[in-house]
């Protein structure tokens, strides 16, 4: 593994190299980890990465990588820097024959991500979304329970994911951290709606498996520390008569990581939410409600709900854990690759370079449809 961003005050830097040796199944050899080549080497140091694997800047990694022979080369770079470079980085490291693990949104421009998406056709290379939600136990269990019919025909989706942090920021005072995020010059274009409706969006297609025909939103910006959007609504068509709402928001007070999906079927409801992930509430007319508990003995859990588990019951398991399970379904796929077996693009268990190429899009139409006064915009 070399990493790419992640030094400095960023916290999720720290989380994908957690996440990705948890297992021992990667090695952290190198790392760009800042933008400054000045303190690249003690971003290094704090990650155990040798001085010599120290780079000032991700071309030097990549140069540096692809001079290797092939019993030392570097099988992946995980891209935990601003949104404005992932699309450089990400490039760079697909054409120098590299798997890459990349934060969201893909890219700001939805060209750059059609781009992205061609070149891992070509290439055959595992591209993943750092969309690590989708790989929590009972958020797998729900998809499961959605596709094999047990809540029937599915006819309505709400996604909530609200945080409160931007009541933290004084205007005209540096944050503590991500100051980037306020910059559309380096965050893009979209604020709340692409730093975390991004993730909302994606639990939902993954969960419900449904096709996402239209989108109607609504923006706004409330706080006056960050010129980009804060809040937003967004109401999806999808296939057959399915109706979506997602909700973000960023500067609601008092909200964490508030994360939360609802899926209303003709034979029953489920319920989620990240704040308390090792519960999965189902609810049927007429019936005691159920709750669904995390772990790895619990029968009535489906056969990708258990694996995803790797505590007995009890014992809470949260982010880093399902971020380490979104890095073996990378694993799996990179050696199905270095053996002569093509990755699995398209209906892979994690997040594609597809689903961020439908993430992207997401944002651009939820822009386009703002700006319009909400009128409906293709997402298809």
């Amino acid at each position: 593994m070399a990493l790419i961003g992640g030094g400095g005050s960023g916290f999720i830097g720290r989380v994908h190299a957690a996440a990705a040796l948890l297992d021992r199944r990667a090695q952290l050899v190198a790392g760009a980890l800042s933008s400054q080549p000045d303190r690249a080497p003690a971003a290094a140091a704090e990650f155990g990465i040798e001085p010599d694997r120290a780079f000032g800047s991700y071309r030097e990694l990549i140069d540096f990588a692809s001079r290797l022979p092939p019993d030392q080369r570097i099988d992946f770079v995980t891209v935990a820097t601003p949104n404005h470079t992932h699309f450089p980085i990400a490039h760079a490291a697909l054409q120098a024959g590299l798997n890459v693990v990349c934060e969201k949104p893909m890219t700001v421009d939805l060209g750059q991500a059609q781009t992205l998406a061609r070149l891992v056709e070509e290439t055959g290379a595992v591209f993943a979304l750092a969309h690590a939600y989708s790989a929590f136990p009972l958020v797998r269990q729900a998809r499961e329970m959605v596709h094999s019919g047990e809540l029937g025909t599915v006819q309505a989706v709400r996604v909530h994911y609200l945080q409160g942090g931007l009541r933290g920021l004084v205007p005209g005072q540096p944050p503590p951290r991500a100051a980037w995020k306020a910059d559309p010059s380096l965050a893009g274009p979209s604020g709340a709606m692409s730093d975390i409706g991004t993730h909302a969006y994606h639990l939902t297609c993954f969960v419900t498996g449904l096709a996402p025909r239209a989108v109607s939103c609504h923006l706004r910006t409330y706080h006056p520390a960050r010129p980009l959007d804060d809040y937003g609504h967004a109401v999806i068509r999808f296939e057959g008569e399915a109706l979506g709402t997602l909700t973000v928001s960023q500067a609601t007070h008092g909200r964490l990581n508030d994360l939360s999906l609802e899926v209303d079927g003709t034979a029953g409801s489920l319920a989620w939410r990240q704040e308390a992930p090792d519960q999965l509430v189902v609810r049927r007319f007429g019936q005691p409600v159920q709750v669904y508990e995390r772990s790895t003995r619990a029968g009535y859990l489906s056969g990708a709900g258990r694996a995803a588990c790797r505590l007995p019951g009890g014992h809470p398991e949260g982010l880093l854990e399902a971020f380490a399970n979104l890095y073996c379904d990378c694993f799996d796929a990179m050696v199905l690759r270095a053996t002569g077996h093509a990755a699995v693009l398209r209906d892979s268990r994690y997040p594609n370079v597809h689903a961020g190429l439908a993430g992207v899009l997401f944002v651009q139409q939820c822009l386009s449809s703002h700006r319009a006064d909400g009128a409906w915009m293709p997402l298809c």
